[in-house]
């Protein structure tokens, strides 16, 4: 297979087939980023070539008589065949409608029980599709898109050069729905910095109750050296939010979400994971949340950030 840099997917496509078809992000201006540092190009798209030649080796793989005989007889489990790819990269969901439509159509080819392809995307990646694009796409396949969409504050998307409002996350995500494209946020605990979290956690259910995500998933904000923030702390232009601060943060994000949704806070750079699904579990994620600030050392929480070396 073909895999370059370090390939970052959502805890919950662990059982997907992860196929490259990008590398890199097409925006690379958000001031927290990092993941795609270590890229020595911003962007770009993996040659049709490649593309097949992975999805032959998955072929291979998970279908061939030959491979099922040998583990077999080498005691290994039989591979089952997948019903879903995710496509690596920051953003693959800005390719041009028909070069998504024929890497499904190759993804068919070599593997006929898929069922859904997903990816991370952008707010801004379906603006120059059309309605019918964004059908047609959900008619092949594209399915359960992850957006970081962060937060709903206009003030901290701005600050952090996110490129797009809380408008355009409201704009695009009803196209989506209408399209019958499901997707699921990130979101972006800390992003609206020392004193703020409880503006970011009301501005951003202001959006979401007046959508349909399936999943609400809290990552805390972790800055490392090499970012832009880190710059704008070390210059005093910006003040990190406290640990304890970004759980009161969560409490009003899930005391205010009124949509059914999946709440599930799973990434490494939550010291803990809450899972749950709202409205029915919002009282035992509100009381975790309560033990938590109570009783958990903010010491000890920013003793888990300083040694976490990656997200």
């Amino acid at each position: 297979m073909h895999y370059t840099g370090t390939i970052w997917r959502p805890p919950y496509e662990a059982d997907s087939l992860l196929l490259e078809v990008t590398a890199g992000c097409t925006h690379h201006k958000c001031k927290f980023c990092t993941l795609y540092n270590d890229l020595p190009f911003k962007f770009r798209m993996s040659p049709l070539q490649d593309i097949e030649h992975d999805l032959l080796e998955a072929q291979l793989l998970y279908s061939d008589p030959i491979s099922m005989m040998t583990a077999r007889l080498q005691g290994l489990p039989i591979s089952t065949p997948i019903q879903r790819v995710f496509l690596t990269g920051a953003n693959p969901f800005v390719l041009k409608t028909e070069k998504l439509l024929e890497i499904a159509d190759l993804i068919y080819k070599y593997l006929p029980a898929i069922e859904t392809i997903g990816c991370f995307a952008r707010i801004t990646d379906p603006v120059k599709k059309s309605d019918n694009d964004l059908m047609r796409l959900r008619q092949a396949g594209y399915n359960g898109l992850t957006i970081g969409v962060e937060t709903g504050d206009d003030t901290a998307l701005s600050f952090m050069r996110k490129g797009y409002t809380s408008q355009d996350i409201l704009t695009q995500c009803k196209r989506l729905e209408q399209a019958g494209i499901e997707y699921g946020f990130f979101y972006l605990t800390g992003i609206s910095g020392k004193g703020n979290g409880e503006i970011s956690a009301k501005a951003s259910v202001e959006i979401f109750n007046q959508l349909h995500p399936f999943l609400v998933g809290p990552n805390m904000l972790t800055i490392y050296p090499d970012s832009d923030l880190y710059r704008d702390m070390q210059n005093g232009t910006w003040q990190e939010e406290g640990e304890l601060e970004k759980y009161l943060e969560l409490r009003t994000l899930v005391q205010n979400l009124r949509i059914p949704t999946y709440f599930a806070a799973m990434g490494a750079s939550n010291a803990f994971q809450l899972r749950g699904h709202l409205p029915d579990d919002k009282e035992k994620l509100l009381a975790t949340l309560d033990k938590i600030i109570t009783e958990v050392n903010e010491d000890d929480l920013r003793r888990y950030r300083r040694n976490l070396p990656h997200l």
